[in-house]
C-alpha cells in the first residue's frame, strides 16, 4: 500500500485533465469564481434527441457510491442487467443492456474510449473506484450518437468527470460491511489559484473477500487533475488509473456444486495423491495455489482543451493516453506438456505454473467543432488512435521437473489503427419540430502477428496468427423530435451501426469459420410525458441484425464467452419508464422492458454435428427486465427500496431447457443520514436473502446421432446472499 501511493505521487507529479468554464465578479476586493464542468455535448443527448436514454446526476451516483463497481450503479436502469463472478459487485463485474454483451457496449469518460481495442470489453476493476470520481453518467439505449471506439450495438455509457471546486474543500469516505469488504478514500480540492488554476486528487483502496470462496480483490487508485482557465480557454491535464489483484473467479459451479456449495471456486485447485486409511492412494484437492490472480496496472491520461471563438462557434479537443501492463498466474493440474511446446521434459504430464502476460499503449485524438443559433446546432468532428499491444506467455514451473527453467510457449503483437469522422445536425424546423441527422465515417485497421496460446492438434503447436483486416464503415442516423404541447412529445430515429469483430472472435473460431464485421438496422420510437408530478417514457424499438455475432455459451481456456456470426436476428421490444413524486418525500418508480430476441434459421453444432433449431431465442437475452424503487426523503434522512427482475434466460442459442438460467427477483434497501457535513449509509444487498445466480455457461455433447442423444453441461455464477455495507463520508 505504501508503495502504491509512491507511485501515485510520482504519477501525480507528470500527468492529469478535466475542463471548465468560469464566471467571476468582482466585489469589494473580492473576487468569486465559479467553475463549472465543460461537458463533453457532443456526446450526449438533450431532451429533444430522439434516442432513448437515462441520465444520472452526481447526487444521484454519491448516493449509491459504496465502493462497487460501476455496473452495481446501473443495476436499476432500464433494460441493464449485471453480474458479478465474486458475487458482490467487486472485482470481476459486468453489465448487459437489452441482452447485448459488454462487448458491444460502447464506454466513453469525457468522451475518450475506454473500452479495450482488442476484446471491446470494460475491466471495471483496472480503474477501482472510479465511480467516486464521475460527475454524471447517460446511458444511451439502441446505437447512440456517433462517438469514438467501438461501435455501440446495445447501448452507450457516456460518463464525466466530477468539475473541480471554486473553494477548498476534501473528503474523506470510509466503507466496511460483509465478507470483510472494505474501502478508504480521500479527496482534496484545491480551489481557485491565482484566479486561473485548479489542483484535485483523489487516492482509494477497496479490498474484499468476495462472496465466492477466494474471490479475493486488492485495488488501489488515484485521480489527479490540474486545470488552467481564462474567460474563453479552458486546459486540463487529468491522470487516473490504479493497481489490482484478483483471484480469478471464471469458471463457475456445476448445479450439483450449487446444492452442496454455492460459495465453491475450483479456480487455483492444486491436485495430487492423497494417502488414504487403507493405505491406497486417491487423487484428490490437495490444496490451493494462493496466488492464482490477475494481476494489472493501467494508468489513463488525458489532456483536454476547450476554447470558444464566439458566442457561436467552439472547440473541444482531448489528447489521450493509456498505459497497461499485466499478467495472470494459473496452476494447471495434470498438463500434457507437448501442448505447451515442452518436449525435452522426462515426464509427459504434470501439474504446472503458467504465467500469461501483456503490455499495451493505446492512445489518440478526440476532437470536435460546434456551431450553435436559435434553430441550428451543427458538431463536427473525428478521432484517430493507435493500439499497440504484445501478449506472451511462460511456463516457469513444473511439479516434476524441480529443475525445470522458465520457458515462453507463445508471443503476438497487435496494432490497430481506428479513425472515424462525424457530422451531425439538430435542425429547429419549427417551433414544436426538430430534425436530428448523424453521419459517421469509420475505418478500422486491425493487424495481430505471431503464436497464441491456443492449441492446434492439427498441427501439433500452438495456433499461428497472421490477421490483417480492414474495415470501412458508414453509419447515418435519422430523426425527428415533436412537441405537439408543453407536457407531450413524441420521437422517432432510424440508424445503422456497424462493428468489427474482438481478437476472441478471431482467435478461439471455429474449424474453417472466420469471423465477418457484423451489422444492425436500430429503429426507435416514443411517447414521453412530464409535468412537476409524473414523468414517463414509453420506446418501442426494432434491432435488425445482419452477421451478429452472438455468444454461443461456450467458454474459452481463458474464461472468455465465444461468439458466432449468425446471418439474420433480430431484437425487438417495449420499454416503459415512470417515475412519480407523490409528495415533497416521496418518490415512486418503475420500469420494464418487453422483448422478443430471435435467431432465424439456426443452426447448432454439437461435436460438428448439425442441427436445425429453426428460429430459436438468443442467448443471455431475458424477455422480461422490470424495476420497482420507493424512496422517502425528510429532514436529511433518505430511504430507498429497489428491486430488479430478470426472466428467464437461455444460455445457448439451440433453446433447450436443461441449458438455462432461472428467473430471479432481488431487492436493495439504501438508507442514509446527512447532518451538516457528515453522511452516514448503509446498503443491504439481497434484502430478502434470495439465492440466485446473474450469469452462466453452458454446452452440449452427444452420445449419439439425434438430439434425443444429446447430453448437457452447465456452470452458473451464484450472487451473494444477503450482505451489508456501510458508509460515513465527511466533507470539509
Amino acid at each position: 500500500m505504501k508503495r502504491f501511493f509512491i507511485l501515485s505521487a510520482a504519477a501525480i507529479m507528470s500527468v492529469c485533465h478535466t475542463a471548465v468554464t468560469a464566471a467571476s465578479i468582482e466585489s469589494d476586493s473580492l473576487t468569486v469564481h465559479s467553475i463549472e464542468q465543460v461537458n463533453v455535448v457532443t456526446s450526449r443527448a438533450s431532451e429533444r434527441t430522439p434516442i432513448p436514454h437515462t441520465n444520472l446526476s452526481q447526487s444521484q451516483i454519491e448516493n449509491q457510491n459504496f465502493g462497487e463497481d460501476i455496473p452495481s450503479l446501473l443495476a436499476s436502469l432500464p433494460s441493464v442487467v449485471i453480474s458479478s463472478e465474486s458475487g458482490i459487485g467487486i472485482g470481476s463485474t459486468s453489465f448487459r443492456v437489452r441482452g447485448t454483451d459488454p462487448t458491444r457496449i460502447n464506454v466513453t469518460l469525457n468522451g475518450v474510449p475506454m473500452n479495450d481495442a482488442e476484446t471491446h470489453s470494460v475491466y471495471w476493476y483496472d480503474t477501482p473506484d472510479l465511480i467516486s470520481s464521475v460527475g454524471s453518467i447517460q446511458l444511451q439505449r439502441g446505437v447512440g450518437l456517433s462517438t469514438a471506439g467501438t461501435g455501440a450495438f446495445g447501448a452507450s455509457l457516456n460518463m464525466t468527470t466530477t468539475p473541480p471546486q471554486a473553494k477548498f474543500s476534501g473528503r474523506a469516505s470510509l466503507s466496511y460491511g460483509s465478507f470483510n469488504t472494505q474501502k478508504q478514500e480521500v479527496a482534496i480540492s484545491s480551489g481557485l489559484l491565482g484566479g486561473h488554476w485548479t489542483i484535485d486528487g483523489r487516492l482509494s483502496h477497496l479490498s474484499s473477500d468476495g462472496y465466492v470462496d477466494r474471490a479475493k480483490s486488492n485495488l488501489s487508485s488515484y485521480l489527479f487533475q490540474a486545470g488552467y482557465y481564462n474567460n474563453k480557454t479552458t486546459l486540463k491535464l487529468l491522470s487516473f488509473g490504479g493497481v489490482a489483484k484478483v483471484y480469478l473467479t471464471y469458471t463457475g459451479v456445476t448445479p450439483e456444486q450449487l446444492e452442496s456449495n454455492r460459495r465453491y471456486n475450483p479456480e487455483g485447485e492444486i491436485w495430487g495423491y492423497k494417502p488414504m486409511a487403507d493405505g491406497t492412494m486417491e487423487y484428490e484437492v490437495v490444496g490451493y495455489f494462493d496466488d492464482h490472480t490477475d494481476n494489472y496496472t493501467q494508468i489513463n491520461n488525458q489532456l483536454i482543451l476547450n476554447h470558444k471563438f464566439s458566442d457561436r462557434w467552439q472547440l473541444n479537443a482531448t489528447a489521450h493516453y493509456t498505459y497497461g501492463n499485466g499478467y495472470y498466474l494459473n496452476y494447471k493440474n495434470d498438463q500434457k506438456l507437448a501442448k505447451y511446446g515442452i518436449t525435452s521434459a522426462p515426464v509427459e504430464r504434470t501439474n504446472l505454473l503458467r504465467n500469461k502476460s501483456m503490455a499495451n499503449h493505446f492512445g489518440g485524438l478526440v476532437a470536435t467543432a460546434t456551431y450553435t443559433s436559435n434553430a441550428l446546432t451543427l458538431n463536427f468532428g473525428g478521432s484517430a488512435s493507435l493500439y499497440d499491444g504484445v501478449h506472451f506467455g511462460t511456463i516457469s514451473a513444473l511439479e516434476l521437473v524441480p529443475d525445470f527453467a522458465e520457458t515462453e510457449y507463445y508471443r503476438n503483437s497487435t496494432t490497430k489503427y481506428d479513425c472515424s469522422l462525424f457530422a451531425r445536425a439538430d435542425i429547429a424546423l419549427t417551433k414544436r419540430l426538430n430534425l436530428y441527422a448523424d453521419l459517421q465515417y469509420r475505418h478500422i485497421s486491425h493487424n495481430i502477428d505471431g503464436v497464441n496460446d491456443n492449441y492446434d492438434p492439427t498441427i501439433s503447436a500452438m495456433q499461428r496468427l497472421d490477421i490483417a483486416r480492414r474495415y470501412n464503415f458508414f453509419n447515418p442516423k435519422i430523426g425527428l423530435h415533436y412537441t405537439p404541447s408543453r407536457n407531450h412529445a413524441l420521437y422517432i430515429t432510424a440508424a445503422v451501426g456497424q462493428k468489427e469483430p474482438t481478437r476472441n472472435n478471431f482467435t478461439d473460431i471455429r474449424e474453417g469459420e472466420y469471423p465477418t464485421a457484423e451489422q444492425m438496422l436500430d429503429l426507435e420510437g416514443g411517447y414521453t410525458f412530464g409535468n412537476d408530478i409524473i414523468t414517463a417514457n414509453l420506446n418501442l424499438y426494432y434491432m435488425l441484425y445482419r452477421n451478429q455475432l452472438v455468444q454461443t455459451g461456450e467458454l474459452s481456456d481463458t474464461g472468455e464467452l465465444l461468439s458466432r456470426n449468425i446471418p439474420k436476428s433480430y431484437r425487438r421490444g417495449v420499454e416503459l419508464i415512470v417515475d412519480i413524486k407523490a409528495t415533497k418525500w416521496l418518490s415512486v418508480g418503475a420500469n420494464a422492458t418487453l422483448s422478443q430476441n430471435r435467431i432465424l434459421g439456426y443452426v447448432d453444432y454439437i461435436d460438428e454435428m448439425a442441427f436445425d433449431r429453426g428460429n430459436t431465442t438468443i442467448a443471455y437475452s431475458p424477455s422480461v427486465i422490470a424495476g420497482l424503487y420507493i424512496q422517502a426523503s425528510t429532514h436529511g434522512f433518505t430511504a430507498r427500496l429497489s428491486s430488479r427482475y430478470v426472466s428467464k434466460q437461455y444460455l445457448t442459442n439451440g433453446e433447450y431447457e436443461d441449458l438455462t438460467l432461472p428467473r430471479y427477483c432481488v431487492s436493495d434497501l439504501n438508507l442514509a443520514y446527512t447532518f451538516g457535513k457528515v453522511r452516514f449509509g448503509v446498503k443491504i444487498s439481497n434484502l430478502f436473502n434470495t439465492l440466485y445466480c446473474a450469469s452462466g455457461y453452458g454446452g452440449s455433447w452427444m452420445e449419439g446421432a439425434t438430439l434425443a442423444d444429446r447430453k448437457s453441461w452447465v456452470y452458473y455464477f451464484p450472487q451473494a446472499t444477503r450482505s451489508v455495507l456501510a458508509n460515513v463520508t465527511v466533507k470539509f
